[in-house]
């Protein structure tokens, strides 16, 4: 008895000493945080903005920088920089801003954002200063609104044009021996060209030229905007390949002039008055949010849901769109008489056609008790479109691609695989000819097959029904821009998919109208796990380890394993997907 009470003592002794050094820790990497974080911002600041890193729809906490450094490092989410941008344009100590134009890491409609946010930050008489070594047209694209635009001498400036490129894996499967047995409905439903053809089909290559020269033609239009150079004439550089070099841009007036990062420093310290042997007072971004705090206002509340990724069936994951806890977002939303809208801001191409039917089911119910905003990203299309569609009101931007309203399945047929690769044979019994349908060993009967194809079908009336009710259109119109087609926002709008053009701000302020609201604030969902629970893995959601992944492969092998892992889910049931993922070059 004695033996055990020594053992039972000294395991106490010890969890106690464990919890108080636990804490001590916790306490000295709080008390580390606020002293180390802590950022003030001088006289004459000039804030910085990094267009190459992405600005996530949720702010990215960097927790392994608090044991490396004992400071968290986050990088302000889109929404954030927004308001950044917007409480610098007032903030008397920011004197300007310094836009570093390398690379731009960020969507079109994202773009289109923050370079909106720009030009009102103008209006306020303070200066932009946009600088690269090597200026893409993504990083262009906003930096044109600078009030100088510089690249450095020897560096580079790209004027070439838009692409996309698309990956096409029949030639793969062909040689693996695997068939697969497809099934769609909408004649611009191209998702499963990849395994069915070894090129665009002729619906897929129109609907695409058109999508990218919009995007293009809106590029084209707000640079002549900014640079007072005629659209036909920026065309005309682009095809005829005359700006090779960042002295041939200065030619054509798309910039400034060449500068080394000395000489824009020295021209950023006359803007400022001070000496040209003083340092500057630059502050990033990512460190002025310290500064500034987090004002999202006062009042009732206008939950922002953020809803970004691929659509899933079940919990998901930290970054998709589970359909239970998505459902559950909107469902607390609808019940709490605090909230009195919601803004669904959706970045997504789509999913499982029973997810996207739940998640819509929900945003229905909510609609009825209150108002209902959608705020579109970068990409809403087929299942982002899907769940969107019964808010009260859509906005997008010009560059926002939507639309793709059709449904696809694919059922592979693994036999000749298993059999001449791997050796591997299957036999069995049924009770019926339909008891195992869909199996992946054998090929689909013909019974099969027109059975899978009435169910893509009817998902596909169905998918039009709800586009038809919620856009107050009748369904034989629907049928004429829905067949599967992408869309951008600005030919969205003509057609009457979305109501209005304008960022998340605008969608915010339009719930607030609806809600007669003369003050609000905003709560944002689902909430980001605190280091705490981290820590002790209290939160419900369980961590995303695609973040430490794609540290460790790279974010362009990360985009092919994410290509494999929707190759994966496209078998699991049917999907109102969009058709490729595409990088514009």
């Amino acid at each position: 008895m004695k033996s055990f009470l020594k053992i039972f003592c000294a395991t106490l002794l010890a969890l106690v000493v464990c919890c108080i050094l636990i804490f001590v820790f916790l306490a000295g990497i709080a008390g580390g945080l606020m002293s180390k974080q802590a950022t003030v911002i001088a006289d004459k600041t000039v804030l910085t903005i990094d267009l190459s890193k992405k600005y996530e729809e949720r702010p990215v906490k960097n927790w392994q920088s608090v044991v490396n450094a004992d400071v968290l490092e986050e990088t302000p989410s889109f929404f954030d920089l927004i308001r950044l941008i917007k409480k610098a344009k007032t903030d008397k100590n920011i004197s300007g801003i310094l836009l570093i134009a390398n690379n731009n890491a960020n969507g079109f409609a994202t773009s289109d954002e923050i370079r909106n946010a720009l030009l009102d930050f103008k209006n306020s008489g303070k200066f932009i200063i946009a600088y690269g070594d090597n200026m893409t047209q993504k990083a262009y694209d906003i930096a044109n609104i600078a009030d100088k635009v510089y690249v450095s001498p020897k560096g580079v400036f790209e004027w070439v044009g838009f692409s996309v490129n698309y990956m096409f894996l029949k030639g793969t499967l062909d040689k693996l021996e695997i068939k697969p047995q497809i099934f769609y409905a909408g004649k611009f439903k191209s998702a499963t060209e990849p395994f069915r053809v070894d090129k665009m089909t002729e619906e897929n290559r129109l609907q695409t030229s058109v999508w990218l020269h919009d995007i293009y033609s809106d590029f084209l239009y707000k640079t002549s905007a900014t640079r007072k150079i005629d659209t036909t004439t920026l065309y005309q550089l682009a095809n005829s390949g005359a700006i090779l070099t960042a002295e041939d841009a200065v030619t054509h007036k798309l910039i400034d002039g060449v500068k080394y990062d000395d000489e824009v420093r020295g021209e950023i310290k006359k803007r400022l008055g001070i000496d040209e042997n003083a340092k500057i007072s630059l502050v990033s971004v990512d460190k002025y949010a310290t500064a500034v705090g987090d004002d999202k206002g006062k009042g009732d509340r206008i939950a922002l849901i953020y809803a970004t990724g691929n659509i899933v069936d079940g919990k998901g994951q930290e970054d998709n769109i589970g359909s239970e806890p998505y459902i559950e977002l909107l469902r607390k939303a609808r019940y709490d008489k605090a909230v009195k809208a919601i803004v669904l801001r959706v970045n997504s191409g789509g999913g499982s056609a029973l997810a996207s039917e739940n998640i819509w089911r929900e945003m229905a119910l909510a609609k009825k008790e209150k108002p209902v905003i959608v705020s579109m990203g970068d990409v809403a299309a087929s299942g982002g479109y899907y769940i969107s569609v019964a808010a009260d009101s859509i906005f997008a931007s010009k560059s926002t691609i939507t639309g793709s309203i059709g449904v696809f399945g694919v059922v592979p047929d693994l036999s000749s695989f298993f059999k001449n690769k791997l050796g591997v044979t299957f036999d069995g019994v049924a009770t019926g000819p339909l008891a195992n349908a869909g199996t992946l060993n054998r090929p689909m009967t013909e019974q099969e097959r027109k059975l899978f194809q009435t169910h893509i079908e009817k998902i596909y009336a169905d998918f039009k029904q709800r586009v038809a009710d919620g856009r107050n259109k009748d369904t034989a119109y629907i049928e004429t821009i829905a067949q599967g087609r992408i869309w951008t926002g600005l030919k969205a709008k003509e057609v009457g998919l979305v109501d209005a053009y304008g960022g998340l701000q605008r969608a915010i302020e339009a719930a607030a109208a609806k809600a007669k609201l003369s003050e609000y604030q905003i709560r944002e969902y689902p909430k980001t796990s605190s280091f705490v629970e981290r820590l002790l893995g209290l939160n419900k959601v369980q961590a995303s380890q695609a973040r430490l992944i794609k540290e460790q492969v790279g974010s362009e092998y990360y985009e092919v394993l994410q290509q494999l892992d929707k190759i994966r889910a496209m078998a699991s049931g049917p999907q109102t997907r969009l058709p490729f993922d595409f990088i514009i070059h």
